[in-house]
């Protein structure tokens, strides 16, 4: 008897010691920082190309160390804005209210930044932006909330209105650069004013530098591939002159204010101690390798080049400073690109493109005097932005006329217009019933600030916005910029945080980003991310 109780006894403590050591020791701590960059512009097509150009610490350590996303599709193009905001959301525009960096006000016949925020609609100095506007929570909300407020969140970006989308309702700062002052400012909805940016601009401000910097090849003109001799003998050398009033705009479109976000990156990284704190800190960056619409030559392939390699460079910088501080181990970095603009410089007459100027003012006068012979005199067309039409509903109201009728109506004019492949209404779109792509379209357009009736303007022809000459501070109207097929897909890469290497070729929901990061911080996704998270190895 007392020989079976030891045996038993024996049993259960092996099954004991076998159950007990089966387990984990511990779950593995989470990144100390989370740095999210946005690239404007990134194509994977130029990444493989230029890959053998790059240094090992750059970008071509994300594509070796990294999990390397090939192809995120925002559904139909977006603009930058728009883009970063369903990026750190997960949620699509019809959502998050972000369909756009600029839309039209009816009332004051304007176009408004998508955040401003101000009792005067002339007034759009850079303390009238708050990210009201986004109707959902972003990554960089979900992480200061989990942390009750300990972590710090920061954001540098160029342009005011992609640094509200990612610095989102919580961030500590949020900075860009001013059109007019060329110093880096923000709002006043974000409290903190770090020492390190206040220092840049007393001691470094990008106006003392800008008169003497100048934009030239990274490397010798030679060893840039599928460049043509033309462009090897003449190489670009972009400057921007005291004398230009928009050169603060042009600075910010060119890929030299990367090296410019880098700095101060570094800076933050260094100074605030980011990483090191007892909360998940996180650092919001903008990069650009958008083709550069203001320089000499339609064919901008060098500069774009260029704007590649100068990245690899930058990220290099900021990566080293990531190792000297929380380490890369400690660190989850996720980098998104955004798509390609679908507007490029008109070819030379010489070679015979077929092009065409389709003018807003002339399409409005047409459009309102056939309105008048259908349904009688008055101002039937409020104006137009960015392909669309906007009626004047309070018109349609006073006379008791049927939107819908009108819109139709609307659509049917503009379809036989010249430079007008297609129209289609606002119902049509909410309906599922436009020719291509139906869905995507119907997701990303924000019924509250959308036109009434679209176009596709035709491929090879520019669009003349004569109705607003100064349209959302456009630097290349002289550029005779025209429409393209767009594509609306981009990369986007994560490293950091023991993730494993790992390409995903087949195109994936950009929408999908925002979950996947939250997972491997083990956060909540923002409260408007609809799609599953990626289950990486």
């Amino acid at each position: 008897m007392a020989a079976g109780c030891r045996l038993a006894a024996a049993m259960v403590a092996t099954i004991v010691t076998l159950s007990v050591s089966a387990q984990p020791n511990s779950v593995a701590p989470r990144p100390k920082l989370v740095v999210g960059i946005m690239v404007d512009g990134m194509s994977m097509d130029y990444i493989e190309l230029l890959k053998c150009y790059f240094g090992e610490d750059g970008l071509k350590r994300v594509l070796n160390q990294g999990v390397t996303l090939t192809d995120i599709d925002y559904g139909t193009p977006l603009d930058r804005t728009a883009s970063t905001a369903m990026i750190y959301t997960g949620a699509e525009p019809s959502v998050s209210g972000i369909g756009s960096a600029h839309h039209y006000d009816r009332d004051t016949h304007r176009l408004m930044p998508v955040f401003f925020k101000g009792e005067n609609p002339g007034d759009f100095s850079d303390e009238t932006y708050s990210p009201e506007a986004m109707m959902v929570s972003t990554l960089t909300d979900e992480l200061k909330i989990d942390g009750g407020g300990l972590g710090y969140a920061h954001t540098i970006a160029p342009d005011p209105l992609q640094a509200i989308a990612m610095a989102g309702h919580t961030s500590n700062s949020a900075y860009w650069i001013n059109d007019v002052s060329g110093k880096w400012v923000t709002s006043s909805y974000y409290q903190e004013r770090p020492n390190a940016m206040q220092y840049h601009n007393r001691t470094n401000p990008v106006s003392s530098r800008l008169d003497t910097l100048a934009w030239t090849p990274s490397m010798s003109v030679d060893r840039y591939p599928d460049i043509p001799s033309f462009r090897r003998a003449y190489p670009f050398s972009i400057r921007f002159q005291r004398s230009d009033p928009n050169r603060y705009r042009l600075y910010k479109q060119s890929p030299s204010v990367n090296a410019e976000v880098t700095e101060l990156a570094t800076d933050y990284l260094t100074t605030l101690k980011l990483g090191q704190h007892e909360a998940i800190d996180m650092l919001n960056l903008s990069y650009t390798v958008q083709p550069y619409m203001s320089g000499k030559d339609a064919d901008n392939k060098l500069e774009v080049m260029d704007g590649y390699i100068k990245l690899d460079r930058d990220l290099a910088k900021l990566f080293s400073a990531i190792d000297a501080g929380p380490g890369m181990e400690n660190t989850l970095v996720f980098i998104a690109g955004t798509p390609v603009a679908p507007r490029t410089r008109r070819d030379e007459e010489k070679w015979n493109v077929p092009h065409g100027e389709f003018s807003t003012r002339r399409a409005i006068s047409l459009l309102n005097m056939y309105l008048i012979a259908k349904f009688g005199n008055g101002e039937w067309v409020s104006g137009y932005h960015d392909n669309q039409f906007f009626l004047n509903h309070n018109l349609v109201k006073e006379r008791g006329e049927d939107l819908n009728n009108l819109r139709v109506e609307t659509a049917r004019f503009l379809n036989r217009m010249a430079g007008v492949t297609y129209s289609y209404t606002i119902d049509d779109i909410l309906d599922g019933k436009v020719h291509h792509n139906s869905a995507a379209l119907q997701r990303n357009t924000h019924y509250d600030t959308c036109g009434d009736v679209f176009v596709t303007i035709a491929p090879g022809w520019e669009v003349v916005d004569d109705f607003n000459p100064v349209n959302a501070g456009n630097t290349n109207a002289g550029n005779h910029l025209v429409e393209r097929v767009a594509f609306s897909t981009a990369p986007a890469f994560l490293l950091g945080a023991g993730l494993k290497p790992e390409v995903i070729e087949i195109p994936v929901d950009a929408r999908v980003v925002a979950p996947t990061v939250a997972g491997l911080l083990r956060i909540r996704s923002p409260n408007g991310a609809s799609v599953a998270p990626l289950r990486l190895r």
